[in-house]
């Protein structure tokens, strides 16, 4: 499979274990792709794999075996420094809890990564400005996050994963500490947020409205794809 233009993500036969390689081993062979603008859900039972394969396409770690190429560049033949900045740079990270550092403000913290990359104060201040008002925190921007409620935390985490305006967005179970009517407010603001700007989002989520508008769900099963046809299984209905 050759990287093109249109494909931002390229998993091919990627195996990861951990611990004793047979006893920990948590993919198996697994290959799929990610065109450019698609907001691929993945799903299945715990322990399948779903948060392990986000890590490694996210380059928080490192494959076993296997190649994984982000925007174009391979990651599992990165040293630790290049994938910090390639993480820094060109993708963005929504963890189950936000991660925000506790004595920033919200406005501090969506400005760490524009920091990181030296963008000049103005311009940092008015993209920050406008990612709060994105996600309906403009009035609490000198918050801290102890401050603020949990989906107000993962709205924060979510604007400072698109500060640098990310090619690809990985989120992991966004909505996983937070309840049902939180979870569901957060999942719509997602959605719209990176259908706006066209950003390749990869998301593990068990849950039913986000999974009926992905453009595809892939189903991991014990750290594999199904074998009968297409890495994806179809799309639930769009409620009406």
């Amino acid at each position: 499979m050759g990287v093109g233009v249109e494909t931002v993500v390229e998993v091919e036969d990627l195996h990861h274990s951990y611990g004793h390689e047979a006893a920990g081993r948590v993919l198996h062979g697994l290959s799929l792709t990610v065109r450019r603008g698609e907001l691929v859900a993945v799903t299945g039972r715990p322990g399948a794999g779903r948060t392990t394969l986000l890590a490694l396409v996210g380059g928080l770690d490192t494959p076993a075996a296997g190649r994984i190429t982000v925007d174009g560049v391979r990651l599992d033949e990165l040293g630790e420094q290049e994938r910090l900045r390639l993480r820094r740079d060109r993708i963005g990270t929504v963890f189950p809890s936000s991660g925000l550092l506790p004595v920033l403000t919200a406005a501090e913290n969506v400005g760490v990564p524009l920091r990181l990359c030296n963008v000049p104060p103005e311009e940092r201040d008015a993209r920050v400005a406008r990612l709060l008002s994105d996600v309906g925190l403009a009035e609490h921007a000198g918050r801290r996050p102890a401050e603020l409620s949990g989906e107000q935390r993962q709205r924060v985490a979510i604007a400072r994963a698109l500060a640098n305006r990310p090619v690809l967005l990985v989120a992991d179970e966004p909505t996983a500490q937070l309840d049902a009517a939180s979870g569901a407010a957060l999942l719509e603001l997602l959605h719209a947020l990176v259908r706006d700007r066209g950003v390749t989002t990869l998301v593990a989520t068990g849950d039913d409205w986000l999974l009926s508008r992905a453009d595809r769900v892939l189903e991991l099963r014990d750290g594999r794809l199904p074998e009968n046809g297409p890495e994806s299984r179809p799309v639930l209905p769009t409620p009406p």
